[in-house]
């Protein structure tokens, strides 16, 4: 069964790639993306779901069967080129060299081609904006944080940034040493060592609230290592405990935005999942979110604290007026 952490570049690589090969058989193109068949069918199932903002007709990603054979009737815009601004022409240059000096990019030749070719069109940039033949958009703030940060690495030094962890729910100051920028599953971190918990730590960049460069110099210590990344951003910890988790059909969206193990389809557009946590509260808080939609399998404790945690709610909620009749 695919993870989401496998299949997430998997659907980004499946239109272009069908685009330029019209007509491919299933078994072909299953081969050619290492997978079986019966999931390549799942992932095209998934794009029928993808597209612009309105999700209406016209706007989703189209496929045609034809037997055993694939057609895009309808790609929702990914054969045109992306229109960028100069300054986001800048900050897709910072996140691709960011990338190309990553370890175990897949083709390093084709980002740096990608440079080239963005390096071009961004010199020649007016107000109105610059074409160019692919790239990734992020939000302003984030982009801003991307130059920062790489202007803090160039010149070597420290950072003070606010950041918002999501796993806790918290905000916290810390006085950070930059290490590298990192591109993983098209979102931007930056490694550092943090002084607040003396340790090599990974900063979402779209996280980082305020953001000032120090005068001091980064300076990691000597033991500072960068983090493997072989087995990918979110390899199990030996804090972490495991939750199996049945979604349902409108929660479906949590196994493709958190890392997760899709373990199996079930009736009902219901589907199974191992997710990994460590913050029981989070896992809680998370459960509840989904108002219904998802039931904790595992393990029992998790279950129990869902249970309490929600006829806590109903109680303080008692005493509150109803807009309901009775």
């Amino acid at each position: 069964m695919s993870s989401s952490t496998e299949r997430m570049p998997r659907l980004l690589a499946l239109v272009p790639y069908l685009l330029a090969r019209p007509g491919i058989r299933v078994d072909d193109a299953a081969q050619d993306f290492d997978v079986t068949p019966k999931q390549l069918r799942k992932d095209l199932e998934l794009l029928w779901m993808c597209g612009l903002p309105g999700y209406g007709p016209g706007d989703l990603i189209d496929l045609s069967f034809e037997g055993d054979t694939i057609v895009v009737t309808h790609d929702a815009g990914m054969n045109r080129p992306l229109r960028l601004t100069g300054s986001e022409a800048t900050a897709l240059l910072v996140a691709l060299r960011a990338l190309a000096e990553t370890p175990g990019v897949v083709d390093a030749d084709a980002v740096r081609r990608s440079i080239a070719k963005i390096e071009v069109a961004a010199g020649q940039a007016q107000p109105a904006g610059v074409v160019v033949a692919g790239g990734v958009r992020e939000g302003k703030r984030t982009a801003e944080t991307r130059e920062a940060v790489a202007a803090a690495l160039q010149a070597g030094r420290a950072l003070r940034i606010r950041y918002y962890t999501a796993s806790k729910d918290q905000v916290t100051e810390r006085t950070v040493d930059p290490m590298r920028l990192l591109i993983v599953q098209a979102v931007g971190y930056l490694e550092a060592w943090c002084r607040r918990v003396e340790g090599v730590r990974l900063f979402r960049l779209d996280r980082i609230d305020e953001l000032t460069v120090l005068d001091e110099p980064a300076a990691p210590p000597a033991h500072a290592r960068p983090t493997d990344l072989s087995d990918g951003l979110f390899a199990p910890r030996p804090d972490q405990q495991e939750a199996e988790l049945v979604l349902g059909p409108d929660a479906r969206w949590v196994a493709e935005y958190y890392p997760c193990e899709e373990l199996a389809e079930l009736a009902g557009g219901r589907l199974r999942i191992r997710m990994r946590y460590a913050d029981e509260s989070w896992m809680v808080r998370l459960v509840l979110s989904l108002a219904g939609d998802a039931l904790v399998e595992s393990p029992a404790a998790l279950g129990e604290a869902v249970r309490r945690r929600a006829a806590d709610a109903v109680a303080r909620a008692r005493h509150l007026p109803s807009t309901y009749d009775r």
